[in-house]
């Protein structure tokens, strides 16, 4: 069953990633062009209606997940590597390095989420806020999940070989410590990139990320909740969307996480 279920990842992640990155050129519409009267139900020619601008929904929700998921990927590769520097550093150094390390991410966890979106939203262009916010409130997080992991293999036997042979502690590290926590590290990008979507999302529905009338699933929410009485599929199909990106990537990093878990 488990090879089943990385079988399904395996083909229908990325289909589904290949169909949000390539979203805008499948649309059948102009996305930000008004096309017919506002908030048409659907119909003909308009599968999901309209909007209040008289835009294709259809179209601004194929459109509007691209900016999105590369912002998220972005960020949450950002998180994972700082995370994982600091997780490797705090783990292998001296009692000094992990104490200032791990009292630095305590300090980043005291502070909400989205408390610091917001306080990097405010200083920073909304991309750049999404991936200060990420970083912040994530990498605290993989630092002290890599950092106990370090602790637990450091003394291993085939570490201490590697260091009997002569090798460097950086090599060390690298070669040896960190192939083994591969899927730790991935199962964990996978939730950065779950927080990043999340990010990114709370703030573009807020108005500190993109501006109308770029597609975004986010900001349709927010820009098509005056009209859900007339057409209701202007806010259920970017909903329906944002969230079925983020379970899909949620689950294919938990399979595949449990079979290399298995393998090992």
């Amino acid at each position: 069953m488990r090879a089943l279920g990385v079988a399904v990842a395996g083909v229908s992640l990325p289909l589904l990633l290949g169909v949000v990155l390539l979203g805008g050129v499948l649309a059948p519409q102009d996305p930000t062009a008004s096309v017919a009267a506002a908030w048409q139900p659907a119909g003909p020619g308009h599968p999901l209606g309209t909007d209040g601008l008289g835009r294709d929904v259809w179209s601004r929700v194929l459109a509007g997940g691209r900016d999105l998921l590369v912002t998220g990927v972005a960020a949450a590769l950002a998180a994972s590597l700082v995370g994982v520097a600091g997780g490797l550093a705090a783990g292998w150094a001296g009692r000094t390095w992990d104490r200032v390390l791990t009292g630095v991410a305590d300090l980043l966890l005291a502070v909400p989420t989205l408390l610091l979106a917001l306080l990097a939203a405010v200083a920073l262009p909304g991309r750049a806020a999404v991936v200060v916010a990420t970083v912040c409130g994530g990498a605290p997080l993989t630092l002290r999940v890599v950092r106990d992991a370090v602790r637990s293999l450091r003394h291993s036997g085939y570490v201490e070989a590697a260091l009997c042979r002569g090798e460097r502690p950086v090599a060390v590290v690298v070669r040896e410590v960190l192939p083994v926590m591969r899927g730790l590290v991935a199962a964990d990008l996978g939730l950065r990139l779950v927080v990043a979507l999340q990010i990114a999302s709370a703030l573009n529905l807020l108005g500190f990320g993109v501006s109308p009338p770029a597609p975004d699933w986010a900001l349709m929410l927010r820009e098509n909740m005056p009209g859900i009485a007339a057409n209701p599929a202007a806010v259920a199909a970017p909903a329906v969307a944002l969230g079925l990106v983020t379970v899909a990537l949620a689950l294919a990093v938990q399979t595949v996480t449990h079979h290399r878990g298995s393998d090992g």
